[in-house]
């Protein structure tokens, strides 16, 4: 049986706990209060009487709050609890925990009421690995306040826990004895402050007015202020309804603000990679432009700024390559990991100039475009010159950090990711096929680019020219004749690694397929062996590595299935983008409109609901985008100059879909769409599954 874990975050600051509101270590999954990649409680446990308190029921309708309605004692049919207790939790900057105990008795009664709190100061990476911390954890009780340290060096981080109302403090908690008359009430409050502290022993974050804690009504506004640029969906899906206000609160929640900037980027995913990433913050943009355009000018700039300039092989950097991530954590801080930033991911970088392209087309800003001009041609350099070392005209890697470094960086980048039909992994260096179907698009964006705003039709003719040669190449080099479909990669010696995978939809994203073999791409990926019935399988069934709980090896990807859709679109197998769609909404309602990370790529005949993977991040942004992308495809919305194009294809169950004030350089314009007038299935309402049930 599966715990469930209740998370509450506000940008820089998150709290993964059971569904009691207590925190314990695990091993498997990072429970704790957590603040730029450092675990600052990690116990965080209620009682009453010395009995651990169950939970009733939680309210986590809001990203930044819960509500936990608990009973001392084990559960039971046969007796009435006389004690109910309430725990608010609130994240704005910093955790704010509000305990509320009743007395529903006619009789008083005496209470002690107790709080264990302790850290280890893990840093994310160490979560796993449960290492031996190389610095020093210090406790100090001091004027009614818990203060835990950590030091190591110059890293020094700090957990203050102070309560506001009177309280026995010790080095391991808090005690608070009261006594509560016949329907009686107690309260207090309770702050833990996060301090990150440099050399001179302050905050790092306490001369920078943009890293300040914000009060309750700041995040709501700005959340309010969120969804109000957006674009208002009106349907008649309460699946797709219910998705999109879900993802864009949830895309909300995921914006963060990095210590050496000013503006909020997306981070990746709760709870392992709320960092900023260069291919998740790329797509996620990709995927939302019509919706929330204004996050794409600072992740540009963002990476713009953090752009590879030298040869570094600890952090796999490359003149114009674009990062892959970056952290603030203590293994990043002392060189045991190479996060700060990193540069190990292939896709980065063409994907970086697909998204400065794709938003001059939704917003019609050639100053940012003009801006970012060096750093697009630097990024067409390292494509030619750093990311092709056998001189055969593709995008290859391979890490040299082989001590930390990624050893795949494409978008599967788990180890086992990338092998033939046998399940033999590839040899390095690798050549993935959707990353040369990224390069072939990211080509002619640029070129286009050049053309249209740098006045240079020389090197857009030369990026055309290049285009091309390299989609004629690609066709006839990965194209497995027996099987009708692309190879996922080559090896270093030009093998075909063979295997059947979700890879080759992103090959119709990119418009790299050649129209004689569209047909083939769609029937597989369409069918029993990629197509779950739920969404499309990252590997097919029989490749020698397939795995149904595989991470990229079986499970299906709202992300990946997102892009595929998109793909199907753009060659004109709209129905088809549109049946994927449905999978997914069909998939939504198990995850109460929000689709993970991944889920189990089991077939749909032998599961009524979509099988959870057990550490998939819940919200991800990606995995958030995928319902606006997924929105976009089926009304057909495409920018064409000052007019948005609006062409919907949708499922009968989908009823009509209205979309009002969609803005670009066309000013603001609605979309409508409906689908076809069938009989409409009826449906039977679904809900988040509970395991344990």
């Amino acid at each position: 049986m599966a715990d469930r874990h209740v998370n509450t975050l506000d940008g820089d600051v998150f709290v993964v706990s059971d569904e009691s509101g207590d925190i314990e270590t695990n091993p498997k999954y990072p429970t704790g209060l957590f603040s730029f990649d450092t675990r600052f409680l990690s116990k965080w446990i209620l009682t009453i009487n010395g009995e651990r308190l169950h939970a009733l029921s939680n309210d986590d309708l809001e990203f930044y709050e819960t509500r936990f309605f608990l009973a001392p004692g084990e559960p039971t049919h046969y007796v009435d609890a006389k004690i109910s207790v309430i725990r608010h939790r609130l994240v704005a900057g910093m955790l704010t925990e509000q305990l509320t105990v009743l007395n529903h008795d006619h009789q008083g009664v005496d209470l002690h009421i107790r709080l264990d709190a302790a850290s280890d100061f893990a840093d994310i990476f160490e979560i796993k690995d449960l290492k031996e911390k190389q610095g020093s954890i210090s406790v100090r009780t001091q004027s009614g306040a818990l203060e835990l340290r950590y030091d190591r060096e110059s890293f020094s981080r700090t957990t203050i826990i102070t309560p506001d109302a009177p309280a026995d403090v010790d080095q391991e908690g808090f005690s608070f004895k009261i006594h509560l008359e016949a329907d009686g009430r107690w309260e207090t409050t309770i702050n833990v402050e996060t301090l990150i502290r440099g050399a001179a022993g302050r905050d790092l974050r306490a001369s920078l007015s943009t890293h300040r804690g914000e009060s309750r009504p700041q995040v709501r506004q700005e959340l309010d202020t969120w969804i109000e640029k957006a674009p208002r969906l009106v349907c008649e899906d309460e699946r797709l309804e219910t998705a999109y206000w879900r993802s864009l609160a949830d895309l909300a929640a995921l914006q963060r603000r990095p210590l050496s900037l000013t503006q909020k980027l997306p981070c990746a995913g709760l709870p392992w990679f709320m960092a900023f990433f260069g291919r998740d913050s790329l797509f996620t943009c990709l995927q939302s432009l019509p919706y929330i355009p204004h996050t794409t000018p600072p992740t540009l700039r963002a990476l713009a700024n953090v752009q590879g300039s030298k040869v570094d092989e600890f952090r796999d950097e490359e003149p114009g390559k674009i990062m892959h991530e970056i952290r603030f954590g203590e293994t990043s801080a002392f060189e045991e990991q190479p996060h700060s930033p990193y540069y190990g991911s292939a896709d980065s970088t063409p994907l970086f100039l697909i998204l400065l392209d794709e938003y001059r087309r939704w917003s019609g800003d050639d100053d940012l475009v003009r801006c970012l001009e060096q750093e697009a041609r630097a990024a067409v350099r390292w494509m030619n010159d750093w990311a092709d070392p056998l001189g055969s005209g593709y995008i290859w890697y391979e890490t040299k950090n082989s001590a930390t470094g990624l050893v795949n960086q494409c978008w599967k980048d788990s180890w086992d990711s990338i092998s033939d039909h046998g399940g033999a992994l590839a040899g390095h260096p690798r050549a993935t096929c959707e990353l040369q179907g990224y390069a072939y698009d990211a080509r002619l964006r640029a070129a286009r680019l050049a053309r249209e705003v740098w006045d240079d039709p020389e090197f857009a003719a030369k990026l055309e020219t290049e285009a091309a040669s390299l989609k004629e190449r690609f066709n006839r080099d990965f194209w497995v004749s027996e099987g009708g479909y692309y190879a996922l990669a080559l090896d270093g010696d030009g093998r075909q690694i063979d295997s059947l995978s979700s890879n080759i939809g992103h090959l119709l994203w990119s418009g790299i397929v050649d129209d004689d073999k569209v047909s083939d791409v769609v029937e597989h990926l369409l069918g029993p062996r990629l197509f779950s019935g739920w969404g499309i399988r990252t590997l097919a069934v029989g490749e020698g590595r397939y795995n149904p709980i595989g991470y990229h090896v079986g499970t299906v990807w709202p992300f990946d299935n997102s892009i595929i859709a998109a793909g199907l679109a753009r060659y004109g197998y709209r129905q088809e983008a549109a049946r994927i769609a449905e999978s997914m909404l069909d998939a939504s309602e198990f995850f109460a409109g929000r689709l993970p990370e991944a889920f189990a790529g089991y077939d749909r005949s032998l599961t009524k609901y979509p099988v959870e993977y057990p550490t998939a991040c819940s919200p991800q942004a990606w995995s958030s985008g995928s319902i606006l992308l997924f929105l976009t495809t089926l009304l057909g919305l495409e920018p064409h100059g000052d007019h948005l194009i609006v062409n919907p294809v949708l499922t009968p169950e989908m009823g009509r879909i209205e979309l009002f004030n969609i803005s670009g350089p066309w000013g603001h314009q609605d979309a409508f769409g409906r689908g076809p007038r069938e009989q409409i299935p009826t449906r039977r309402p679904h809900r988040r599954r509970v395991f344990g049930e």
